[in-house]
């Protein structure tokens, strides 16, 4: 029996959907891209926010199972569809991926994520800080990266899925990678994977040169 087609909802400039676009990817699960146009307020009419009472991108409807919330979906391919590979299932290792799960969610969200917020979208938050930010999780990750190949070690797991999209997006955001070789390195590692599939990029920031 073939695999019904997953619905990600989602819209193609958004980092958080592209973390779920890029896993369903590398899982080779047939997926059916359903846009929903965030400058038009689609992620808060009552038909979206019954999937998702956030009204936030990415959602999936795995034939009825409805799930929101980025990192949450990674974790449920990965345990369902990924055959123990995205996501270890011994204890530490596990536990290494979560806390890069967990990174995702807060600095990277506050730094990378918001920076190239402000030049893409518009959004109102304090750049400098964003910046600040961001460089200050690049040299972390700079460091760790000079360790293992990956993030929570040397074989991809989800925890690379989560943290790719908005640190390779990061110079849209004026945030200039030049400095962390081992970081570009990890992100080329990425985009070797089989099935690997892009963001799109635009114009912003560092971007336009």
């Amino acid at each position: 029996m073939s695999q019904q087609a997953i619905k990600l909802y989602r819209h193609p400039l958004s980092g958080h959907a592209h973390r779920v676009e890029l896993m369903l990817s590398l899982l080779e699960l047939p997926t059916e891209l359903v846009f929903v146009d965030l400058m038009k307020g689609a992620h808060k009419t009552p038909e979206f926010l019954a999937l998702n009472r956030f009204g936030q991108v990415p959602v999936i409807d795995d034939n009825g199972a409805i799930l929101a919330d980025s990192n949450a979906i990674l974790v449920y391919l990965a345990t369902k569809y990924g055959k123990g590979h995205w996501l270890p299932t011994d204890p530490l290792e596990q536990a290494k991926v979560q806390r890069w799960l967990s990174v995702a969610a807060g600095q990277l969200n506050s730094g990378p994520a918001t920076a190239r917020l402000i030049t893409v979208f518009g959004a109102g938050y304090d750049a400098e800080t964003a910046i600040k930010n961001s460089h200050a999780l690049l040299k972390v990750m700079e460091e760790e990266l000079g360790q293992s190949k990956f993030l929570a070690g040397d074989n991809p797991t989800i925890a690379d899925v989560a943290a790719y999209t908005y640190v390779s997006h990061v110079p849209e955001g004026n945030v200039a990678l030049t400095d962390y070789s081992n970081v570009r390195a990890w992100l080329s590692r990425i985009e070797a994977l089989p099935n690997f599939v892009g963001m799109q990029r635009t114009a912003k920031g560092l971007q336009q040169a």
